[in-house]
């Protein structure tokens, strides 16, 4: 077989390649900010909800950290089932990535100052709703995030300005 009649074959291949590869859905990326003030400062605020396994005590499941000391690249494993790995810290905040989903889902917590004796906590959702098949779903999964996480705020305010 010579390296001619190859040519017809691997042209048909590369075609239906790009073609599959055209037809997958665009991401729809899709943001979901939440903020809820508290009579604190940020230091006092953050040493109440800001550890990384805290999050099983306003978010309400299991948390185990599987590796890591609480610093960028610590994986924690939730409800025994979802990962999630810390990708950036800073003194009052920390994002996370939940590595082997399908919607490039990020979270971020962070508390920042709002004076002397008050702070903000600011919750942000980042992900890619397009495996989502319909505007519908979209939006049910949309309004579900922000309910839970909401009321995950209202969890971090009782837990922050409790004595």
């Amino acid at each position: 077989m010579n390296l001619r009649s190859l040519h017809r074959p691997l042209a048909a291949c590369l075609l239906g390649m790009s073609v599959c590869a055209g037809a997958a859905a665009a991401p729809e990326y899709t943001t979901i900010v939440m903020e809820k003030t508290v009579d604190r400062p940020a230091d006092v605020v953050w040493k109440k909800i800001g550890g990384y396994c805290d999050i099983a005590t306003w978010l309400k499941v299991t948390c185990v950290l599987t590796s890591g000391t609480g610093d960028v690249g610590t994986m924690r494993r939730l409800n025994d089932k979802t990962d999630e790995v810390m990708v950036a810290k800073t003194q009052h905040s920390y994002t996370y990535t939940q590595p082997t989903t399908t919607i490039l889902y990020h979270g971020t917590l962070a508390v920042q100052a709002d004076g002397p004796r008050h702070s903000k906590i600011v919750y942000t959702l980042f992900y890619d709703m397009s495996p989502l098949a319909t505007p519908e779903a979209r939006t049910a999964d949309r309004e579900q995030r922000t309910t839970r996480f909401s009321a995950a705020l209202d969890v971090m305010k009782q837990l922050a300005e409790a004595k």
